[in-house]
């Protein structure tokens, strides 16, 4: 993932680990759909969209947030930083892209963040998927399995008398 980046063009850009986001993000700590980066005006606006580990602005944990050129956005344990073609103070040129800081979070700061309903975004489209659904499709599979088993068995009974 080092070095590589995204020119925010679009209106919306989501981020996320499947391949129908407009950034994808193969990392396993990144949601499947992580989070949405809106342009309005001349701000960048970062939303996150129900992920399981977070969306971080420098640092602090966000539901929705405004990122300033710069700044570090964190998913997960992904680190990007939003750079502009506008030189900044010092000199340095910055270019209109999110690009991943090699290095990343080290798994000691990732447990130490704080979790609780400041991640309980419902408002999102997308929803988290859950083993209950494989649970039940196992189930269902292993009784549709006995069923055609006993019927199968019944029918070489009745023919073979």
């Amino acid at each position: 993932m080092t070095g590589r980046t995204c020119e925010l063009k679009a209106e919306k850009v989501t981020i996320g680990r499947h391949e129908d986001n407009v950034f994808q993000i193969t990392d396993p700590s990144v949601s499947g759909h992580h989070c949405e980066v809106t342009l309005q005006g001349s701000e960048v606006r970062v939303k996150d969209l129900n992920s399981t580990n977070g969306t971080y602005i420098k640092g602090k944990p966000v539901t929705e947030g405004v990122l300033k050129p710069g700044d570090i956005l964190r998913l997960g344990e992904v680190q990007m930083r939003l750079e502009t073609d506008t030189p900044s103070a010092g000199g340095k040129k910055h270019f209109d892209r999110t690009e991943v800081i090699p290095g990343g979070v080290s798994r000691s700061d990732f447990e130490q963040a704080p979790h609780g309903p400041a991640f309980d975004t419902r408002a999102s489209g997308f929803s988290k998927r859950t083993n209950k659904v494989n649970l039940v499709f196992a189930i269902g599979g292993t009784a549709v399995g006995l069923i055609i088993l006993v019927l199968l068995l019944y029918i070489f009974s009745t023919i073979h008398r």
